[in-house]
């Protein structure tokens, strides 16, 4: 299958923006270069949304967060979706995913609580997911200032964001008074295993190279041994059982289709409800070619059918 042909603007744009592989910049030019990207690109937020940043204490560090509350057709509290971002777990933020978020937000009706969780090199595992877990636990102690409901909170992310979201699914899955309603996870890292075949069929795939995500995983968590953790590596779970549904959506052309494909099998192996889509020809980060490419906007339209279907309408 060859990667679909409406993403030719996507990928000439990318071609454009990355002249030159990112892994070579260094991490703080690569890091500034994603945002001003972002700042680039950035659109006006749709009618009636509101955006506040917010900040949550995680011991001794701040956790920025972006609450997106669109316009109410009707009052009362509203379902809520947790969204944690890609890069690696070293590029990217809050502003890098910013339009995404907006529009779930506002496809959705969702409130949605995008992280911007401490990143490697400079705070390696476990400090993502001790913040995204801080900024979890922040939404149900703060259910009625962000019209909340609490029996209605998804956890979701892309790339090493769908990692993080699977650890809080991990995590909460027996706590009464943290609840999930449903997992969204789009072409998510959920294991540290190079050796699988999509790593050397799509080794040079567009967006996201083999590469680089070795040297992603070598900056998140360079305690290799550390690696067969499931809050690391949500696969080596021996028990994946009693997690909530889970929408998975991966990328053909992508060196981490193969394990999230899996994941969706031992998720439903497990007693669980999953909704995977293959994500036939298209490439890692296809969510931002949403509006030149119809494949890439079918995507994200079905994700927001399915989080409606789950209960966030």
């Amino acid at each position: 299958m060859t990667i679909a042909s409406d993403l030719t603007v996507f990928l000439a744009g990318l071609q454009q923006a990355w002249p030159e592989p990112p892994i070579n910049l260094g991490v703080a030019a690569w890091r500034a270069r994603a945002e001003q990207l972002a700042r680039e690109s950035k659109a006006p937020y749709p009618v009636g949304m509101a955006v506040i940043d917010a900040c949550v204490q995680q011991g001794q560090r701040t956790v920025a967060a972006r609450v997106y509350t669109p316009r109410a057709e009707v009052g009362g509290a509203r379902p809520c979706l947790l969204y944690m971002h890609g890069g690696g777990w070293v590029v990217g933020s809050h502003e890098t995913h910013d339009a995404i978020t907006a529009e779930i937000a506002e496809r959705t009706g969702m409130v949605v609580i995008s992280v911007h969780y401490a990143r490697a090199p400079e705070n390696p595992y476990p400090a993502a997911v001790e913040d995204c877990r801080a900024v979890f636990e922040w939404i149900f102690k703060s259910c009625d200032s962000l019209s909340v409901d609490p029996a209605r909170v998804f956890v979701g992310g892309d790339s090493a964001g769908g990692n993080l979201a699977t650890v809080l699914a991990l995590a909460y899955r027996a706590d009464a008074g943290h609840p999930i309603r449903g997992q969204v996870l789009i072409y998510p890292c959920v294991d540290a295993d190079f050796s699988r075949a999509s790593y050397r069929t799509e080794a040079e795939a567009p967006f996201l190279t083999t590469a680089e995500m070795i040297w992603f995983w070598d900056q998140y968590c360079p305690i290799v041994d550390q690696r067969t953790n499931p809050e690391v590596a949500p696969l080596r779970a021996t028990d994946l059982s009693g997690l909530p549904p889970a929408l998975i959506m991966v990328a053909e052309h992508d060196p981490l289709h193969d394990e999230g494909v899996l994941y969706a099998r031992a998720l439903e192996k497990a007693g669980n409800a999953v909704c995977l889509r293959p994500g036939k020809g298209l490439v890692h980060g296809y969510l931002r070619a949403r509006s030149s490419s119809m494949t890439a906007a079918a995507e994200f339209l079905a994700m927001c059918d399915w989080l409606e279907a789950q209960g966030a309408r």
